[in-house]
């Protein structure tokens, strides 16, 4: 008897290309609820790979991140962390960030939910944030044993000092508005307005010639990229170790166990 072909994965990430006025939006959609967009190598793999085609398409102008769901990223993906380590994982969560501060095209991250730990590197590394009032903004990471590493490389150059330094070392839950106050985010908006304020700014963004979003990007972008490349692999091996602690492994375990 032959082997049953196994089912093909489910795609987590959904990349969606949309014309109007001869202006190609991408639009990619982060979606995994089962873990509330952790993000796994699977999504991290995909999401990867979508920007890459976003870039690749002369016709795109502008690339809109989002989530299906409520939850925007609930961070690492701890099941992975505590079974497989993030030796791999905090790399490849560096060089995501990476691409989307290097990409040409500018890239527009609309937050309508919860945003979590390494998620928040995310928003960081774009070029524009738009975020819900009510949505919800957290650096959990000291609280399990662990620190904000690898996306302090984005967070800390968009915050303001003295706002890192509080949400980095309390990792307290604050909100869309107080992010927009901290530099985290571009601007906060009513939760009933985000999409048509996303869907607004990227037509607005879309009126620039290619090369010059590209140019300016470059520009606005040297320092942050110098600083990914300075201090990147440092930050991938400092989150790593910490990953493989036991006071981390401690932690991370209990608190698998108590979502349970």
């Amino acid at each position: 008897m032959s082997e049953q072909a196994s089912d093909p994965p489910t795609e987590l990430v959904h990349l969606d290309v949309a014309d109007g006025d001869h202006v190609a939006v991408a639009t990619i959609t982060l979606d995994s609820p089962h873990n509330r967009n952790a993000l796994s190598r699977q999504l991290v793999t995909e999401l990867f790979e979508r920007l890459e085609t976003a870039e690749r398409d002369a016709a795109v102008k502008v690339v809109v991140i989002r989530s299906s769901g409520r939850v925007f990223c609930s961070g690492a993906d701890l099941s992975e962390a505590t079974s497989q380590g993030m030796e791999q994982g905090a790399r490849e969560i560096v060089r995501l960030q990476r691409l989307i501060v290097a990409m040409d095209k500018p890239v527009v991250v609309e937050v309508g939910g919860p945003v979590r730990a390494g998620g928040i590197g995310i928003v960081a590394a774009a070029d524009i944030a738009v975020a819900a009032e009510d949505a919800t903004f957290a650096l959990t990471e000291v609280k399990l044993g662990l620190a904000a590493a690898i996306i302090s490389l984005t967070v800390h150059h968009r915050m303001n000092p003295r706002a890192a330094s509080l949400t980095t070392l309390g990792g307290e839950v604050f909100n869309g508005v107080e992010a927009a106050a901290y530099g985290l985010v571009t601007k906060a908006v009513p939760g009933d307005q985000l999409a048509g304020e996303v869907r607004t700014l990227c037509a607005s963004l879309a009126t620039g010639a290619a090369q010059g979003l590209r140019e300016s990007k470059r520009i606005l972008n040297h320092d942050l990229l110098e600083r990914i490349d300075a201090g990147g692999g440092e930050m991938a091996a400092l989150s790593a170790r910490l990953f493989a602690s036991d006071e981390a492994r401690e932690a991370m375990t209990a608190f698998l166990n108590r979502k349970k």
